[in-house]
């Protein structure tokens, strides 16, 4: 069963539109929990997601990896539904379910048809406190993360890169550590430090319930209640106070070369400013940066410069989430065409950005990209799914409804000048990384 433990599956709903007020309701049930729920009537179905606000990056020192291995595990079973049947039971219901870690969260879902929700209740509450793991299962399901992590991981060259692009990016923060966690840590994870880390962070005051699709608020209260409002909170709720980063004080560059690799390329990463409370400006800013420059395989800058106009790419590409509890990246990718070597894409990437710092924003450009983002909004209006992702993720890392809502007029309201002053903040490369994967023999 695949699980999968990165943001792969939220950045796909990027600029998925917060729902109308009056479509979305949101409880706190008496222990705790959050209750958010989504109305969307046109299908009998309903996504169910349970997020607990647990990650990578909370994990302590010594235990890498553990959120994602109790991803893992929460699939063993209960004496009520035994080890493997929670996912048959879904899909003999003509449903789907799957789960994934990142850095600030793991969340659980189920799609089903909407009369199956109080089933999916049941067994979500059962396994958040009464899941039962044998100590033949838990070695078993270790090494099966550890052939999880060579597969994906040691052996993947463009994953390794990101590794330790992440352990240069960051001296102090615990996002420098990979969610799957290093190896010789995860090997050395017991079942009762597993048992603990559950113990102490899967409750009902620790977790977000999100329900979307056709259902009514008051009944997936009232199933809420019945269903999770027994279960009771945990006193080891930790704030989430982690460490943070000191200044960067110059570039860090990285080459790694791998005979697997088969397209050089050029990564570098800036750290950036997250998402806030009430204050969500910049981050916004941020995003309509990243689209301008690297959005678009035919119309952004870097496009327009690198592969068509000096054909020096064959791919380029910025990036920016975030939905993090702590400051995060931008990012930009350039893949050199066949003869140009990784030093001149940098440098041509450099120049593109040194150029654009100094023209500033295209109006027409900026136009665009208001546009496409308003009618990706439209879009992901038509998938409750994505906007189950878009609430629980936001809520997961410390956003709150009412800025779920705000963010799409946020983003429209980006003006050039807004632009320019965060590309001014990020884009310095003594808050950088830079990276070249490359083969071993080009790295001669």
């Amino acid at each position: 069963m695949l699980r999968k433990y990165g943001r792969a599956l939220l950045l796909t709903f990027a600029f998925a539109t917060a729902a109308k007020a009056d479509q979305v309701s949101s409880f706190t049930l008496d222990n705790g929990m959050q209750v958010v729920v989504i109305e969307d009537h046109r299908a009998p179905v309903v996504t169910h997601m349970v997020w607990y606000k647990i990650g990578s990056a909370d994990e302590a020192p010594g235990h890498s990896g553990i959120a994602h291995f109790f991803e893992h595990l929460m699939f063993k079973g209960t004496e009520k539904v035994p080890s493997g049947q929670l996912s048959a039971i879904v899909a003999a219901q003509g449903g789907s379910d799957n789960a994934f870690t990142t850095m600030d969260y793991t969340a659980y879902f189920q799609r089903v048809a909407a009369d199956r929700l109080d089933l999916m209740m049941q067994m979500e509450a059962d396994r958040m406190v009464n899941l039962k793991i044998s100590e033949d299962e838990f070695l078993t399901e270790r090494d099966v993360i550890l052939q999880e992590r060579g597969q994906r991981t040691d052996g993947d060259p463009g994953s390794l890169l990101n590794e330790q692009m992440s352990a240069a990016q960051y001296l102090n923060q615990p996002y420098g550590i990979p969610v799957i966690g290093w190896r010789h840590e995860i090997a050395a994870l017991t079942h009762d430090e597993a048992m603990a880390f559950y113990h102490a962070n899967y409750a009902p005051n620790n977790a977000i319930l999100v329900v979307a699709g056709d259902v009514n608020p008051d009944d997936v209260l009232a199933l809420a209640k019945k269903n999770y409002g027994p279960l009771p909170p945990s006193d080891q709720i930790k704030p989430r106070l982690r460490p943070q980063e000191p200044p960067q004080l110059a570039e860090r560059r990285l080459v790694m070369a791998d005979e697997r690799v088969a397209q050089p390329y050029v990564v570098r990463s800036y750290l950036a400013p997250e998402r806030n409370p009430g204050d969500q400006k910049q981050a916004a800013a941020l995003k309509v940066l990243a689209e301008l420059l690297g959005g678009s395989g035919t119309t952004s800058v870097l496009t327009r410069a690198l592969q068509f106009d000096s054909q020096i790419a064959v791919y380029s590409s910025a990036y920016y989430d975030g939905v993090s509890v702590d400051p995060e990246t931008f990012g930009l990718v350039v893949v050199p065409a066949e003869g140009v070597t990784l030093a001149d894409a940098e440098t041509a990437m450099d120049k593109v950005i040194a150029k654009f710092m100094t023209d500033g924003v295209n109006p027409d450009d900026l136009t665009r990209i208001k546009t496409q983002i308003r009618a990706s909004q439209i879009y992901a209006d038509d998938d409750s799914g994505a906007l189950a992702n878009e609430y629980g993720a936001a809520l997961a890392v410390g956003l709150s409804v009412q800025d779920v809502q705000d963010w799409p007029a946020i983003l429209q309201s980006v003006t050039a000048d807004d632009v320019m002053a965060a590309a001014k903040l990020v884009l310095n490369k003594n808050n950088a990384v830079t990276g070249w994967l490359t083969t071993e023999e080009s790295a001669q």
